[in-house]
Formats: structure tokens, C-alpha cells, sequence
């Protein structure tokens, strides 16, 4: 009796390591995770919600056993939010793993320099990974830069961003302005330093064309910069063809071939280069610039000396065939 007694607790111990290794090799072995998936936890997601989808995407055989095993071998954290990555046959304790304090898949979208906010609304509103509807934003809110987001993320979150983005930015250049500069608060700076944005493309010249800007301010000068012309018109968008001279004439609040001053407010979100060029500008005696044909600009301090440069311009571009 003592043996038939003592291979009955033999047979119960081994069928029971025997349940516990499959207890346990349905936890750390593969899942049915055939290939690389993408799986998005929505916010508010229960453990239990998500072992239920991936029962039904087939990437788990069992969302009863996947729970069982989660309350006894797995962690106690909350999953988290968002969209991650499966890898295929991942074992069920590393999805679990993977949802409590994995990293969430981060998508990007580029605000370019220069860009105005019409055309920020249409980038935003083409990510199709967004949600929901946002309005254009106010021009010169947006802090040019790469943002991050997560799938289904609302557009509203992530502009906010962005706009969070440039009054920080405002925030931390304004008191390191040097002084006596042509503008006396950090929106006039984001107008200045608009028109700076369109006017050049080239870093090393960019300082010296918002001090060229500067002293037309100062002098109450028109600046008269074709941006400014361009604005009302098409609200920042390519124009696609040439200035006409009844665009040039016409007056209004951005026009500053018709008004001293500066415009009513920017005419595009100028990046964090711009704003500190018109913050710190370059020390020139210069008022007159003209394009040089290769992409920047020839300064002038005299009006005389503007005008040869124009006319070496003009020549060019007749030589070019553009004239």
C-alpha cells in the first residue's frame, strides 16, 4: 500500500508539473502572431477589452486563458494607450509586457520654415492618421519643427502642440533681444520676422536682411516687400505668376508697398532663425536689397547704388531670357 500510496503522489506531481509546464508554455511560448503587426490600444482600453480584440484579430487562441494567465504570471500595471508593434510569434507574456511599458509607435509631420497656415491646416488635415477637424490656425501661432503623434490622435492635440511650441519659444528669446531693436513686443517680432522668412532662404544672410528691415522700421520707411503684396491675394500660397502693378498699388493692411509700418500681423509662421535674426540683428547701415541671381541677395546702403544693382539684376534676367 506504502508504494501503490507513493506512486499516486508520484503520477499527482507529475501531472501537475505537467499542467504547469502548459500553464506556463502558454504564457511564455508563441502566439498566433503570424507576422510584424501594428495592434492600437484606445485610450480607456481594460486588460480584458484588449485580450478580447486580439482574440478577435486571431493574434491569441483564447482571451479567457490569456487573462488567466496575465492574473497570475504578468504584471499588475495598466496597459497603456496607443499603438505598438507585435512582432511575429511574440510570446503572450511579452504582448502583455509590451502594453504595459513598451514603447507606443510615434508618427511625425513636418511644419516646414515659411510655411503658411492655410497649408499647415491642408498637412494636417491630410494625415490620415489624425482625427477630427481643426479650423486654420492663426498665422505666426505655429512653431515651424517635426512633431510627433500617435495613430487616431486628434488634430486639435497636436496643433496645440505645435502653437504651445512657439509661445515658448517666443518666451524664452524675447528677454535675450538685444535692445533697441525696431520692434517692442514679441508679435511684432513674429511680423518681422515673417517677411524676413520669405524674403531669404540663405542662414548667412539672414541676420543682415532683418537688420536691412530693422532700419526701414525705425526710418518709417515702406519695406516694401513682395511677400506682403502676395499675402492678401492668396492668403500665403504660391502666386503663380508675376506681381501685377494693380497689385503693387493696392492698399491694405499688408501691402507694404502702400503703408509704413508693419503689416497687420504675420504673413506666415517663420521658424525659431528668423525670429532670432530680428531679435539680434545683424549691425548694417544697409536699406535697399536686390537679388543677386544665384539665390540671396546685393545690399545697399544709398538708393543710387540700389538702383545700379537692380539694373545688373535686370540685365541678367534679360540675358536669362526671363525679361
Amino acid at each position: 500500500m506504502r508504494k501503490l500510496g507513493c506512486a499516486v503522489i508520484a503520477i499527482v506531481a507529475l501531472l501537475g508539473l505537467a499542467g504547469g509546464g502548459w500553464f506556463a508554455a502558454g504564457w511564455y511560448g508563441s502566439s498566433q502572431v503570424s507576422e510584424d503587426t501594428q495592434f492600437v490600444v484606445s485610450s480607456g482600453s481594460s486588460l480584458t477589452s484588449v485580450a478580447r480584440a486580439l482574440e478577435a484579430e486571431g493574434h491569441i487562441a483564447s482571451a479567457d486563458a490569456f487573462l488567466l494567465r496575465a492574473k497570475i504570471l504578468g504584471g499588475g500595471d495598466p496597459v497603456q494607450a496607443g499603438e505598438f508593434m507585435l512582432p511575429a510569434g511574440v510570446s503572450p507574456a511579452r504582448i502583455l509586457e509590451t502594453f504595459q511599458k513598451g514603447d507606443v509607435i510615434r508618427r511625425f509631420v513636418t511644419i516646414p520654415e515659411g510655411m503658411p497656415s492655410i497649408l499647415v491646416h491642408e498637412r494636417l488635415m491630410a494625415e490620415p492618421l489624425l482625427t477630427g477637424e481643426i479650423p486654420v490656425p492663426e498665422e505666426g501661432s505655429v512653431l515651424p519643427d517635426t512633431y510627433d503623434f500617435e495613430r487616431g490622435e486628434e488634430r486639435t492635440k497636436v496643433l496645440a502642440r505645435m502653437q504651445v511650441a512657439m509661445r515658448n519659444f517666443l518666451a524664452e528669446a524675447w528677454p535675450k533681444r538685444q535692445q533697441d531693436i525696431a520692434v517692442s513686443s514679441p508679435e511684432e517680432a513674429v511680423i518681422l520676422a515673417a517677411i524676413v522668412e520669405k524674403e531669404t532662404g540663405i542662414s548667412s544672410e539672414r541676420q543682415r536682411v532683418a537688420g536691412l528691415y530693422s532700419n526701414r522700421v525705425k526710418k518709417n520707411m515702406l519695406l516694401q516687400a513682395d511677400p506682403t503684396i502676395i499675402y492678401p491675394i492668396t492668403k500665403g500660397k504660391p502666386l503663380g505668376r508675376r506681381i501685377r502693378q494693380s497689385e503693387i498699388a493696392a492698399v491694405n493692411d499688408y501691402n507694404t508697398y502702400t503703408m509704413t509700418g508693419l503689416p497687420k500681423g504675420p504673413i506666415t509662421n517663420p521658424g525659431r532663425a528668423s525670429i532670432e535674426a530680428v531679435l539680434n540683428p545683424a549691425k548694417t547701415s544697409s536699406l535697399y536689397m536686390v537679388a543677386d541671381g544665384k539665390g540671396g541677395h546685393v545690399f545697399a546702403d544709398s538708393l543710387e547704388e540700389h538702383n545700379a544693382n537692380v539694373d545688373r539684376w535686370f540685365a541678367l534676367r534679360r540675358e536669362r531670357g526671363e525679361m
